[in-house]
């Protein structure tokens, strides 16, 4: 490429001139390409290790004058071919143009002045087609790994490194590179290359430790091997990209996603060195996570900044010290000391922006005024006019603004115009009739529990007052610190919480604390609509929900009636078609009873969204994989914080089965529901955090007891009984009585525990647990367990394919890892089809991954024990097509080991069918073959017994048979029919349809002369590259000419038989359908025939264009061969009298499976090629090693390639 000229002092170091002219000078690198010697050696290892742009453009041109002795350098390339053109460009352009100046300044200067104007077209052009602006040398960077490891332009780079990778232990210092997909080394030390490719899908482990053999390293685990890289300069920095990488990875291991840039990012104010939009794309997505897990805000909120601030706080009369956030959406504060204050105003809710007059004492102060007479006051605020201006930028989009078009920094407030909460509004539809959810519906209004107990005597108890007290200390805390979406979040808060939150604020609390209030105010009517859409409609899911609606806290009253239960049921049934992904998971039913008890019907819709989209991620998936990390997080927990009681009840197998249950459903169904309710206030409020600190406390309690347990079933009673006896004493409601706990009760009950005290004590003993530490644990919990799910799916696999496939265990393990490679791999470097398609989570695993025809050809030409050259894909995608059973243009794992199968175990017989399948529809296309279909047609028209034998692999004419024969079973079983049937004999039919039916010889279809043609083709293409190639070329010849021979006796008593059975059909009234095109095609292919005997017609010579002198003679000695036939009758196709018969003949001419199975048998040579065993571990070793070769031949130096291809 052309680069912007730069002085070079000394032309000859490290280079070699090749090309000079009186004006420029092409050179190459030392120790590029052939050659080097020591010298060559040492210069490519400084490029490595130093990091050389000569590393990547081993090629240059100088300017140079006569007199001077500083020379420019113009333009560089990584290939000769590149540098080339460039050298024949300036010598057609610029040579004779320079030779006539008469001062070298000016020739310097013209030249110079050429090359930037080249250049700045180069950037004007790309910048039209690129959006994102990466700096020169990360560009360079980019192109260095693409031509090292042999990437395609899809794989894009995030970042690289300088680091030291161990190699046993010798350190290989070199350049790390991050992609999006693949982990990649490369270094070059005195001759001795390291390459190493690892894609992230296959990392089990990933992190960061330091021990006295590898000081501060970073740790990437495979399945097969371990890798140490260290010596970073910021390794806190790479591998937190590593981790985010590998993050990626694994979501689209579990649902397919694959990894998006954001297009929304603002652009950089400049192009930073070094530094790729694709990592401030990693950088700013960390960020998004950690500032919406912060402030529990939704998944499409982006934090555009941050600055340092103070906030006045009125309750605590003082300035706080913190951060200032700004989103689309929200304005955010959190204080420097964890705990002291919190704070999120929804731009929705503000109503006045404006800057205070600044002071000493309270410098660059910024006032916000809300809807509901709040002011908040920031100051000590860097920048304050570029904040203001951006708040009102987004206060400009804001929907619910309440200014329109004016400027929100002059407005003066009106707030009380607008007090009614958004939460009240449920839609402008008022019509109440014919809708499944409306206003008028109690659980539109009010919770479940208002609904029971509004008709109840007043309770003036003591529980009734200190429930009364809890109500009247939450009313003095909203008059302090404020009520709804802007309250004052401090100490003071959790404090409240952990008493206990008073039932009749515990609806409106959840809301707050989750983030579901947000969602709830800004999505006015959706839950309704959603309802609307679902009801009436049956899946999956529904399904699931229905026989799960009675289970769901059959105990409670509120359940025991339909309003409950309709309810329950609306609300589940529009969030699994709100998110298809989830559905319905068992335990969601659970929840999501508890939330109606404290909320409305839409309420409890938005909570159930915060916690299985926010608060519990990926609990409720097909594979409970977020509740099986953090069951893995919480053996880590117990190893840490109880060592002695971890190792004892890793014996006993206990954690991995209790604190399933405990997760899932946050303790509701194993601890009495009023006290399990406590902790779901801690919950909402705390997060994930709580529920691991209580269930260490529980484990802590019963220590004794479980290091005295001797086998599983004594521990799990313990526990059990233990949890049944947690109750709450100062609880109000009615008891609600605990179907586990009326199970497990014994006859000595155990003492009840205080659920205030457990909690108590679990903030004591483990309150030092930090949300940051838990999201470490579950990124490496995660790796672990989604992988262990994709081992559990293989064996899956392997398991369900050994009865139906030969290969063995190894053989099918190492095939589906290729086939889900191969599956990966096209996802994120592009398909015909999407990876949505090919991938359905829900499917059996067999089924899972697909494939589609170019993947197919891919593998079938690394893995096929039948090599046919140039005829190999041909013959790809008649197999692809005849494995498609249902046509959608994709196969999935069962069948594509089952057609490979029958080519490398099947017997003699099985290999010739599949072959002779190959060529007969729906394998053999019509382009291929234009009468094939029409004559198939023609003969399964004219012998009706044969019409039902069809290949089993074709899945609609397989129901075609099923449904021809079942009048066949009703005749035979004619008398039984007129007794009643019982349900055994229903079930005897229905396994007797369902049973597979083996498909014999005889019930394959006869072959016509076209298809004949092309399976001669496919055979002389298979013996191309065997050591007994003539052979095998004469043995065919004899066996082509033998079966031409007995299709002609065929069809001259097929002919006779036609004319003694007068109810047949008269073959001309068929053959006059399509006389025309009938009559050319077969012409054309009867004087192809007659013309190269036997040779393939015209149109599809293209495969034997590229055949090499050896095809060419093969194909003669078949040709030969076939002439050699003696008494070749008059009417054969052979002979040139074909036109005296016309059509009629050729569609006539046709021969049996058995008669080409006979045929071949008579030849030893293709007896012995057909029943040879093949080893496919060879085919797969070199299928693996296909991805090294790659890499190889792209990093190979083009000098060499230019050498030869010139």
């Amino acid at each position: 490429m052309w680069i912007e000229p730069e002085e070079v002092l000394l032309a000859g170091a490290l280079w070699v001139s090749e090309r000079a002219n009186p004006f420029f000078i092409l050179q190459r690198r030392r120790g590029h390409g052939r050659g080097g010697g020591l010298s060559g050696l040492l210069v490519g290892t400084l490029d490595v290790v130093l990091d050389s742009s000569a590393r990547v453009a081993p090629y240059r041109i100088l300017l140079q004058t006569a007199d001077s002795q500083i020379y420019w350098n113009i333009a560089c390339g990584s290939s000769r071919k590149e540098i080339t053109e460039h050298w024949d460009w300036l010598e057609s352009n610029l040579l004779q143009t320079i030779s006539i100046f008469d001062n070298d300044e000016d020739v310097i200067t013209f030249v110079k002045g050429k090359i930037s104007g080249i250049i700045a077209e180069e950037n004007r052009l790309k910048q039209s087609e690129d959006q994102e602006e990466d700096s020169g040398k990360f560009r360079e960077a980019e192109l260095k790994m693409r031509k090292l490891f042999g990437m395609p332009e899809e794989e894009k780079l995030v970042n690289y490194y300088s680091c030291s990778y161990w190699k046993g232990r010798v350190p290989r210092q070199g350049w790390l590179y991050l992609s999006i997909n693949h982990l990649c080394f490369y270094s070059f030390l005195l001759g001795k290359e390291v390459t190493l490719v690892v894609p992230w899908t296959e990392v089990t482990r990933l992190e960061k430790n330091a021990t006295l053999v590898f000081p501060e390293s970073v740790r990437v685990s495979t399945r097969d091997a371990e890798h140490f890289f260290s010596m970073f300069l910021n390794i806190n920095d790479t591998f937190k990209l590593m981790e985010q990488l590998a993050n990626i990875a694994m979501r689209q291991l579990l649902d397919n996603e694959a990894f998006a840039a954001d297009r929304s990012l603002p652009k950089a104010c400049k192009t930073l060195k070094n530094v790729s939009a694709l990592k401030r794309d990693f950088d700013a997505r960390a960020k998004n996570e950690w500032y919406r897990s912060m402030f529990r805000l939704t998944q499409d909120e982006r934090l555009d900044g941050h600055t340092d601030c103070t906030l006045w706080t009125p309750f605590a009369k003082m300035h706080v010290v913190g951060q200032l956030f700004i989103s689309n959406n929200y304005i955010c504060f959190s204080s420097r000391e964890e705990d002291l204050c919190q704070l999120i105003i929804p731009l929705r809710e503000v109503t006045i922006v404006e800057k205070a007059d600044s002071s000493s004492v309270l410098p660059c102060p910024v006032s916000i005024s809300t809807k509901n007479k709040m002011n908040f006051l920031f100051a000590n605020l860097k920048d304050r006019d570029f904040l203001v201006q951006r708040i009102s930028d987004f206060l400009q989009r804001t929907p619910d603004s309440c200014w329109g078009d004016t400027n929100p920094l002059s407005l003066i407030g009106s707030s009380g115009s607008s007090g009614v909460p958004p939460s009240s509004s449920t839609g402008p539809d008022s019509v109440h009739k014919g809708r499944h959810y409306h206003p008028g519906l109690p659980t539109a209004k009010q919770s479940l529990l208002q609904l029971y107990h509004q008709d109840g005597p007043e309770d003036l108890g003591p529980k009734a007052m200190k429930e009364r007290m809890k109500e009247e200390a939450w009313n003095i805390h909203f008059s302090e610190f404020g009520r709804g979406v802007c309250m004052y979040r401090t100490s003071r808060t959790r404090e409240l919480v952990l008493n206990g939150i008073p039932e009749c604020l515990r609806g409106e609390l959840w809301l707050l604390f989750s983030g579901a209030q947000n969602e709830l105010a800004s999505h006015p009517g959706y839950y309704g609509d959603l309802v609307e859409q679902t009801m009436g409609l049956c899946s999956l899911a529904t399904e699931e929900i229905e026989r799960d609606l009675h289970r769901s806290m059959p105990e409670h009253r509120a359940f025991q009636n339909e309003m409950g239960i309709a309810a329950l049921r609306r609300v589940l049934t529009a969030y699994a078609h709100r998110n298809p992904n989830i559905g319905y998971c068992q335990a969601m039913n659970i929840v999501t009873s508890v939330l109606l008890l404290y909320g409305t019907e839409e309420e409890a819709f938005w909570l159930l969204v915060a916690l299985c989209e926010r608060m519990l991620p990926d609990y409720y998936n097909t594979r409970v994989v977020g509740a099986l990390v953090d069951q893995g997080v919480f053996e880590d927990l117990t190893r840490a914080f109880l060592p002695q009681l971890y190792e004892h009840m890793q014996d006993l197998g206990v954690i991995t089965t209790i604190s399933l249950s405990w997760f899932l459903t946050l303790f509701l169904s194993v601890m009495p529901f009023d006290s399990a309710v406590l902790l779901v206030d801690c919950f909402f409020y705390e997060g994930i955090k709580v529920i691991f600190q209580v269930a260490l406390a529980v484990l802590h309690d019963n220590m004794d007891a479980l290091l005295a347990c001797s086998d599983e079933g004594e521990a799990m009673t313990i526990l059990g009984r233990y949890l049944d006896n947690v109750v709450n004493r100062q609880t109000v409601a009615p008891p609600t009585p605990h179907l586990h706990a009326m199970l497990t009760s014994g006859d000595d009950p155990p003492p009840e525990i205080d659920v205030f005290d457990l909690i108590k004590a679990s903030y004591e003993r483990f309150g030092s647990l930090r949300s940051d530490v838990i999201e470490q644990m579950r990124f490496k919990q995660r790796l672990k367990v989604i992988q262990s799910l994709e081992d559990t799916a293989k064996r899956s696999v392997v398991r369900a394919m050994m009865t139906e496939s030969a290969f063995s265990i190894e053989e099918l393990e190492e095939l589906y890892c290729l086939f889900k490679s191969k599956h990966m791999t096209s996802c994120y470097w592009g398909s015909s089809s999407s990876a949505a398609e090919r991938h359905d989570p829900s499917l059996p695993y067999l089924e899972q991954y697909r494939i589609d025809p170019v993947q197919f050809s891919q593998l079938f030409s690394a893995l096929s024990p039948w090599v046919c050259g140039s005829h190999t894909p041909t013959l790809s995608a008649r197999l692809f097509r005849l494995l498609d059973q249902n046509q959608d243009g994709l196969v999935n794992f069962k069948e594509f080991s089952t057609g490979l199968s029958g080519m490398y175990h099947g017997d003699m017989t099985e290999k010739l069918k599949l072959l002779y399948k190959l060529h007969l529809p729906p394998a053999l296309s019509a382009e291929e073959a234009e009468s094939a279909l029409e004559a198939t047609h023609f003969f399964t028209e004219d012998e009706p017994q044969e019409s039902s034998f069809l290949s089993d692999l074709d899945s609609v004419r397989q129901q075609e048979v099923t449904s021809g024969e079942n009048p066949k079973d009703g005749g035979e079983d004619g008398e039984e029919k007129k007794e009643v049937k019982d349900y055994r004999y229903y079930l005897r039919m229905w396994a007797k349809e369902n049973e597979p039916k083996r498909e014999t010889i005889k019930d394959l279809p006869r072959i016509n002369q076209e298809q004949f043609i092309e399976l001669c083709k496919t055979l002389y293409n298979m013996f191309s590259e065997e050591p007994s190639e003539q052979e095998l070329y004469h043995a065919i010849a004899t066996v082509a000419s033998l079966l031409l021979r007995i299709g002609e006796v065929g069809k001259k008593f097929g002919n006779g038989a036609k004319k003694s059975e007068p109810q047949a059909p008269p073959p001309a009234q068929r053959g006059e359908e399509g006389p025309g095109e009938g009559t050319s095609a077969e012409a054309q292919m009867c004087r192809a025939l007659a013309d190269a005997q036997l040779e393939p017609p015209a149109p599809q010579t293209s495969d034997e264009e590229a055949k090499d002198d050896t095809s060419v003679s093969s194909y003669s000695v078949v040709s030969s061969g076939s002439l050699q036939c003696e008494d070749i009758a008059d009417d054969t196709v052979l002979v040139s009298g074909e036109h005296r018969r016309g059509s009629t003949l050729d569609a006539d001419w046709s021969i049996t499976f058995e008669q080409v199975l006979a045929s071949l048998l008579t030849e030893p040579a293709l007896v012995e090629y057909f029943e040879r065993k093949v080893d496919i571990q060879v085919k797969i070793a070199a299928c693996k090693a296909q991805r090294a070769v790659e890499r190889q031949i792209s990093s190979a130096s083009d000098h060499e390639l230019g050498q030869h291809s010139s």
